[in-house]
């Protein structure tokens, strides 16, 4: 290879090895090796070439396209030739992303321990990793480019730096490409930057101020994006992994999935069990040996011990609980990817969540309407429907009933390219509300009264749209223009205003009342329209203003209003104006006087560390892009918070994999978002993630119910044999009744902790910390009183059986009998860790039920089934001894629901004392600063009289 590649490459070679060594081998696949040899010996001074660069976006559109056809040494016309073509993509590789091999499913599947384990973990993540092969579809096939004079149909994979492509209307940009020539062209980009509008393409340079983040170089079409509308030309300036695309796949490529809080407090749980237990089961043998017991008889004893008290049933009922989590999650409409996510959503103490489509409906509404004389409206109903009514000073107004509120309507009727069909829109969603505000009052037939004779369409830098028309009826008649657009674009065509039936001159008073009134909507979080009419533009007449709204999704603001309560941090991301951010935010109880809002440019300007500093308080980032959400998500985790990310577009999904809780829209995300992410909002509701974190503390809860089960049960088989061994005492329970213990332990009873149904009270308790250990001091202290309970019952249901001095088979039965029992009663208290066994009802868990009943109908074989009775050494029970066991082995619950009832009584207690303080203390400020008591503590409502001076209390 160092004969053929001419010297200027290696510095790429050295710089980066893999990456070229990669493109090269894979150029030499695609093509005959021959033709590489002849085609490198053509060049006449290999030591003095120097390759074509590759040109960055950013850089491309502030230079003009004639310095970069130079750079690119490019012909705009005529193209390159196919010797070029082949010689650049020696070195710069396939227009394409080059995916390392998965991993081989068998393999997956085999590196698993344990049956259960895999086969519920193996189907659940089985697409859990397909982002960049997802990312990759988004690659165009097919081209059209000029090569050697001639406009060629290929494949995109073969475009290099310097080509020519044309686009027409239905095209996937198939590189990155600085426009040379553009006729009315619009890029849907949504995949890419998130903004929904298409953006409007033009040709001329553009200044390095102005082009900071992508959406803003409006001179570049960029790989994957839609063309909506026009045509264009452009020269290549970015392939493959040179792309802003390929920037996108690198970034996804070099992110790894932070490892979940339950995986690290499982793995630290079972070394320290298997560590513990192993070390007393050493400890066991080595004083049995030394006391002079059988040697093969202690080690029987320890290996059963070791079987029993390792929790090899731990990875089972987590996998199996979370599994049935994630199957719950289905019915409630979110899709969860990976089994352990599920439990982390329990831990979740922030969500960053965009506005549209999540938080609100993402169906632009007209709530307000404000003529030019002065009057106002009121509109009711939601979405692109006709259930509503326009209301002034009480009245339903329909029709010409109030001229001057049906010319805001019929402008806003006319001057729009939407289509309601159905109650779906077919169209853009500020059109959309308009049309329904005419359909609410029966005008939307006025768009087929007038025929369109010209259109200034919409674009960023007018902020406005116009239409001049002529009436159906009246074709040889006078034309007439209507408007809408931003207020202050509007204005500057206007000279009149309609007031009254009558127009009158534009005086500055009345600009200025508009202006107010313009910014009083915009501050209640209204997107403001103005709408005008007129013979011709510079001559119209304000009509007035439309109030717009993106109204917010039933049940999101109670949603948010419990996470809060519960200690959920909520930040909404958009690319809004502050004024109308801070305004939703603020209806659906995001946003408080203490709250703070943070701009996109302000993000920019700070690092991670400074952002973290104040990003506690900030409630709202708005004018906020999908490239601003990784730095968000770094410093809320640099504070240690665990963090839900939602996103929808190709550039949400490094976000959004970097994320604890990646979550994507399932109606409105690109299929690399939802690729990317861990959970997916099949109906993009933010109600939706309120069930996902219910579901997760649910899960965590029954997971440690039974570790307390389990681990309750093993130390105290643990210490009733260390006991015996310690005292020198025969042992209560031979091996194989170690063992049945075991399959109780780690069984059906066990098992069917981790179905149990999901407490509806859990969602207004706090995150917990994922630093905490699974094994809380209140946990460690419920298992060892429930072990002391089990295990000194137990060595007095021995002792009183061994009163005679010689072991029977009736001995070893009471005991282990004895065990058993204690431990279907300390299952039946695991159920939950606050509340009463009769509070979430008996019979609530069905299959503990099913499990307890059978675990006991076993038991009853094992003492009076003949061929069972030879296996365990045991022998037949009365029902004395039946009865006697149960009223002695039921204590381990009495006391486990007595330490319930005294903990949520303590709990009471204080919730009690904190309310009566901060209402204390809310008289004694109030008091204190002068100000009118109006609310009081009832118990102190009786104590102090309101003039009395509190402030000597």
């Amino acid at each position: 290879m160092d004969n053929l590649l001419p010297q200027s490459r290696f510095s790429y070679f050295k710089k980066y090895p893999l990456h070229a060594i990669r493109k090269y081998l894979s150029m030499l696949r695609n093509q005959k090796a021959e033709e590489q040899v002849a085609r490198f010996q053509k060049i006449p001074n290999a030591e003095n070439e120097t390759m074509i660069p590759v040109l960055t976006s950013k850089k491309a559109s502030e230079l003009p396209v004639s310095e970069v056809a130079s750079i690119l040494q490019a012909d705009l016309q005529n193209g390159l030739n196919k010797c070029e073509v082949s010689h650049r993509r020696a070195f710069h590789g396939w227009n394409e992303f080059d995916i390392s091999e998965d991993e081989p499913l068998w393999k997956k599947y085999i590196s698993q321990a344990i049956l259960i384990v895999v086969t519920v973990a193996f189907v659940q993540e089985y697409r859990s990793e397909k982002s960049l092969e997802e990312l990759s579809k988004l690659m165009p096939p097919e081209c059209h480019c000029v090569r050697e004079g001639k406009l060629e149909h290929t494949l995109a994979r073969d475009l290099v730096p310097g080509d020519t492509v044309y686009l027409s209307v239905g095209d996937r940009v198939p590189a990155d490409l600085r426009l040379f020539e553009a006729v009315d062209l619009s890029i849907d980009e949504s995949s890419l930057t998130g903004e929904t509008t298409p953006c409007s393409k033009v040709t001329a340079p553009q200044p390095a101020a102005t082009n900071g983040d992508l959406a803003s170089r409006s001179n570049i079409a960029f790989m994957g994006t839609l063309v909506r509308c026009g045509k264009a030309k452009g020269i290549v300036i970015g392939t493959g992994e040179n792309s802003e695309f390929g920037e996108v796949f690198k970034m996804m490529q070099a992110e790894e999935a932070p490892k979940t809080p339950l995986q690290k407090s499982m793995d630290l749980l079972g070394k320290q069990l298997s560590f513990y237990s192993f070390g007393i089961i050493g400890i066991i043998m080595l004083v049995g040996w030394l006391l002079g017991k059988d040697i093969l008889e202690m080690f029987t004893i320890s290996v059963s011990l070791a079987v029993a008290a390792i929790p090899e049933g731990l990875p089972i009922v987590v996998t199996v609980t979370l599994a049935l989590g994630v199957m719950r999650m289905v019915k409630k409409r979110a899709i969860v990817k990976k089994l352990p996510i599920v439990e982390t959503l329990g831990c979740c103490n922030v969500i960053c969540s965009d506005k549209t489509g999540t938080l609100t409906k993402n169906e632009m509404t007209v709530t307000h309407i404000f003529t030019s004389e002065g009057l106002h409206a009121e509109v009711t109903g939601v979405g692109y429907n006709p259930f509503g009514e326009v209301i002034v000073d009480g009245d339903v107004v329909h029709g010409f009933y109030n001229p001057a509120v049906s010319r805001i309507v019929e402008a806003g009727c006319v001057c729009n390219d939407a289509v309601i069909r159905n109650n779906t829109l077919m169209g853009k969603p500020t059109e959309g509300a308009l049309i329904a505000l005419a359909m609410k009052m029966g005008l939307d037939g006025l768009q087929q009264d007038y025929v369109r004779k010209a259109e200034y369409p919409f674009s960023s830098e007018q902020k406005w749209m116009a239409v001049k028309c002529v009436h159906r009826t009246q074709q040889d008649g006078p034309e007439i223009c209507f408007m809408k657009g931003a207020y202050e674009q509007v204005i500057k065509y206007c000279t009149t205003y309609y007031s009254k039936g009558q127009t009158l001159a534009l005086t500055q008073q009345q600009r200025d009342l508009y202006q107010q009134e313009k910014a009083r909507m915009g501050s209640a979080g209204l997107r403001v329209l103005a709408l005008a009419s007129g013979p011709e533009l510079g001559q119209l007449t304000f009509l007035g203003l439309v109030g717009i709204i993106d109204p917010p999704r039933t049940g999101v603001k109670e949603a948010v209003t419990t996470l809060i309560a519960s200690g959920v941090s909520i930040k909404m991301i958009t690319g809004d104006s502050q004024e109308t951010a801070v305004a939703i935010a603020s209806r659906l109880g995001l946003y408080s006087k203490t709250s703070q809002s943070v701009s996109g440019e302000e993000i920019d300007a700070m690092d991670v560390q400074q952002l973290s500093q104040i990003v506690p308080k900030v409630a709202v980032f708005y004018r906020a892009s999908p490239r601003h959400k990784m730095k968000i998500i770094k410093s809320l985790q640099k504070n240690g918070s665990v963090v839900a990310m939602t996103g929808d577009g190709v550039n949400d999904a490094v976000a959004l994999k970097a994320a604890d809780i990646g979550v994507a829209m399932g109606q409105t995300g690109t299929d690399v978002c939802k690729e990317a992410a861990d959970m997916i909002l099949v109906d993009d509701d933010f109600q939706t993630i309120m069930s996902a974190i219910e579901e997760g503390k649910g899960i965590y809860n029954n997971i440690k119910n039974f570790v307390r089960f389990q681990l309750s049960t093993s130390i105290a088989a643990l210490t009733l044999i260390s006991l015996a061994t310690l005292m020198n005492f025969p042992n209560p329970l031979n091996a194989m009744q170690i063992l049945w213990i075991n399959i109780i332990m780690d069984g059906p009873p066990a098992q069917s902790l981790g179905v149990e149904p999901v407490d509806k009270d859990v969602i207004r308790k706090p995150p917990r910390n994922w630093k905490d250990s699974i094994l809380t001091k209140n946990l460690i202290l419920k298992i060892l009183v429930s072990s002391i309970i089990i295990v000194c019952g137990t060595l007095f249901v021995f002792w009183r059986e061994l009163r005679d001095n010689v072991i029977t088979p009736r001995d070893t039965t009471m005991t282990f009998t004895c065990f058993v029992f204690f431990d279907m009663f300390n299952a039946l208290s695991s159920r939950s860790q606050t509340k009463s066994v009769f509070e979430i009802g008996l019979c609530s868990n069905k299959m503990f039920c099913y499990a307890v009943l059978g675990s006991i109908m076993g038991q009853l074989l094992v003492i009076y089934f003949p061929p069972l009775q030879k296996v365990f050494q045991t022998e037949s029970l009365s029902i004395l001894d039946l009865l006697f066991l149960l009223g002695l082995t039921s204590s381990v619950c009495i006391v486990a629901e007595i330490i319930k009832k005294v903990e949520r009584s303590r709990e009471k207690i204080q919730k009690h004392v904190s309310s009566t303080s901060s209402s204390f203390l809310e008289v004694w400020f109030r008091e204190r600063s002068g100000q009118q008591l109006i609310e009081i503590h009832p118990h102190l409502q009786t104590a102090l009289p309101l003039t009395e001076d509190v402030s000597c209390v």
